[in-house]
């Protein structure tokens, strides 16, 4: 059972701390906001880490893999949505499902892909306690998107590949947006991709730190 309220350092008033924070830090867009107020971040993470929920930090998750900080999670999302709301958003890197459950506030057709078994059990436990359904889970390597679904109009890519996986570009609707940390292991930028027919328009946004974009099925 997860407690959705929070107390204490898990509270609704450290919540609003965390989007006071993001306020600061030049997150505008008023949808963004109260996603990042609606969702209870500190369920997302280890009990152990709880009372860490809303610093603005990447905490661990176990294999391997981290929760994106608050920022990041908040700057990627208005990036994706700043020319207008995606119907179909494809997300690549579930993780704990926190990233998954603030583009389900906004848009309304999520697909979500994860290489890492346990890591998608975990977060289809917390989307379900949110009563969260626009939401459809893959087990299965990231590099190939879910073509079966596509094209998409937003993509959202969670790891850091050495370059754009091409199947992810192929997947993108005229018009979409994508954006991906793009990068090794000690520098990656920010991209925001733009599908303009047959062209792709790539801005660098800022310098992030993902973990890497690996290839296969992990268990």
């Amino acid at each position: 059972m997860f407690d959705l309220v929070g107390i204490g350092m898990t509270s609704r008033r450290t919540r609003e701390r965390m989007i006071d924070r993001l306020k600061q830090q030049g997150i505008k867009n008023p949808l963004v906001l109260e996603a990042m107020r609606a969702t209870p971040r500190h369920i997302f993470v280890e009990e152990a880490l709880s009372s860490r929920a809303y610093e603005d930090t990447a905490l661990p998750i176990g294999y391997g893999q981290t929760i994106s900080q608050p920022y990041i999670v908040a700057k990627m999302t208005e990036l994706l949505i700043e020319s207008g709301v995606p119907d179909k958003v494809l997300e690549i890197g579930t993780g704990s499902g926190y990233q998954t459950a603030i583009l389900s506030h906004i848009a309304p057709r999520i697909f979500s892909v994860e290489r890492i078994l346990p890591l998608q059990q975990q977060a289809k436990e917390r989307i379900q306690a949110l009563k969260m359904r626009n939401i459809s889970f893959k087990y299965s390597d990231g590099g190939w998107g879910w073509p079966e679904y596509g094209p998409y109009n937003g993509i959202l890519v969670a790891a850091a590949p050495a370059e754009i996986p091409h199947a992810l570009l192929e997947q993108m609707a005229d018009g979409a947006v994508m954006l991906i940390p793009v990068g090794g292991d000690r520098l990656q930028s920010l991209q925001r991709v733009v599908r303009k027919g047959n062209e792709f328009e790539v801005e660098l946004i800022e310098n992030v730190s993902f973990v890497p974009f690996l290839s296969g099925r992990g268990q």
